[in-house]
């Protein structure tokens, strides 16, 4: 392998400008990487401060508590890239190094707990690197074949990764369409099998709901069709701090859309009593939102099946549904409608509190038990489809990073030779 500085095989690209009004960008935030790696669409005159144009072929490495790894391949042609000032746009030489090995290099342990070291005597809870010690930072490279190959493998991994996370992205456009045919529109299936408002069915006035809805149907506060709400256990620091305790469910696992984010589970190291358990498939609720904007607040979510079970944060609760479906309910709490309503009820500056008052007090029409269980038949097909999807990510995530740090300082090498042309690691 041969030595070189990371100065030596890339360069940031600092070019910066004042957004354009009337211009539409593509903004690469760090709450965008955070939510699913999808850039904001923005208009120009919304952006507040300058910002780095990004490349066309670049990694976005970020600068701000570079211990989360929020770094990000950027390989499309799209104009108007921009990207917060928190990241470097960083172009590569790759004469020297590969794209794709770059990235690994980039996201290593080794290069991060050289940088959170370098940073360890920093106060506050946000802190950033200096570039030039990133640009200074020793590396020993093999040739670029081996790069390559090194490179393809991990991407490799990262592409299935990739390909789980859109199933289940499409698995969940199915469920909620399904919701919105179904209770909506009001085309569930009649007793003929044929959609219910479209054929004929009788639409009644509800004086509680102020609008039309299926004959029979009942009416309430969500508080009359659940057990009272439980809020989730306070934790402090060290509690968290190892991992051999109990798997925590907190806000920090779910995405603003409310799924599930993995490799973000917290372990819970203190005493726990019975109520705090909750088990998969359990529907909570967000119960804080850090954006001040109540975009996350009052979300409904679903525990996974990672594990059996699981202790569940002070930012969740726990939501006991009686005599209604749990998917009809959770996805009745997933509508535009429910996020309209619960904004109101969440307070505070910096962090916003939901008051669950206002959970149970909210208005729904809950459709017969028969029709309910239909519903949650099909979705819990779904749901486990994506949970195993989900846990299948979990084991290449875990093969993934474990290769990582093995090939990329030769303890294990790739051999293309054999005839199918599948990488064979060879101790």
């Amino acid at each position: 392998m041969k030595k070189y500085k990371i100065g030596e095989v890339l360069s940031i690209s600092s070019i910066s400008i004042i957004p354009q009004t009337g211009t539409t960008y593509q903004l690469y935030s760090l709450p965008s990487f955070d939510d699913g790696k999808v850039p904001e669409v923005v208009r120009g005159e919304m952006i507040q401060s300058n910002k780095y144009v990004v490349p066309n072929r670049c990694i976005l490495f970020n600068k701000l508590n570079v211990r989360f790894k929020r770094i990000w391949r950027i390989n499309n042609n799209k104009p108007n890239k921009l990207c917060s000032t928190e990241f470097l746009p960083l172009a590569i030489d790759e004469s020297i190094i590969d794209y794709q090995y770059c990235y690994y290099l980039l996201v290593s342990d080794y290069l991060t707990n050289y940088l959170c070291g370098i940073n360890s005597n920093t106060s506050g809870s946000h802190k950033r690197i200096n570039p030039d010690i990133l640009l200074s930072v020793d590396v020993a490279l093999p040739p670029l074949n081996e790069q390559k190959r090194i490179g393809s493998i991990l991407a490799n991994f990262d592409r299935k990764i990739a390909l789980n996370r859109a199933i289940n992205h499409n698995l969940e456009a199915m469920a909620k369409q399904l919701y919105n045919y179904w209770f909506v529109q009001f085309d569930f299936p009649n007793e003929e099998g044929k959609p219910y408002k479209s054929n004929g069915g009788k639409m009644v006035w509800n004086d509680f709901l102020k609008r039309n809805m299926p004959e029979g149907w009942l009416v309430g506060y969500v508080k009359e069709f659940i057990a009272p709400i439980e809020r989730g256990i306070s934790y402090s620091s060290e509690e968290i701090a190892s991992p051999n305790g109990f798997p925590m469910l907190n806000l920090a696992c779910y995405s603003k859309a409310g799924d599930y984010r993995v490799g973000e589970m917290k372990y819970y190291s203190g005493h726990i009593k019975e109520e705090y358990k909750v088990f998969p498939f359990t529907l909570l609720i967000a119960c804080t939102d850090m954006t001040q904007g109540a975009d996350v607040i009052g979300r409904p979510i679903l525990a996974t099946e990672e594990y059996e079970w699981y202790v569940f944060s002070m930012d969740l609760a726990k939501i006991t549904p009686n005599n209604i479906g749990k998917m009809y309910l959770y996805y009745t709490l997933r509508t535009p409608f429910y996020h309209r309503y619960i904004k109101p009820f969440a307070s505070g500056t910096t962090v916003k509190h939901l008051n669950v008052k206002g959970v149970e007090d909210y208005k729904i029409a809950v459709p017969p038990i028969c029709l309910q269980k239909s519903f949650e038949n099909t979705i819990e097909n779904i749901k486990h489809q994506q949970m195993l999807l989900m846990k299948e990510t979990l084991l290449l995530t875990k093969l993934r990073d474990e290769l990582l740090p093995l090939l990329m300082n030769g303890q294990v090498s790739v051999n293309y030779d054999l005839p199918n042309n599948h990488g064979i690691l060879l101790c």
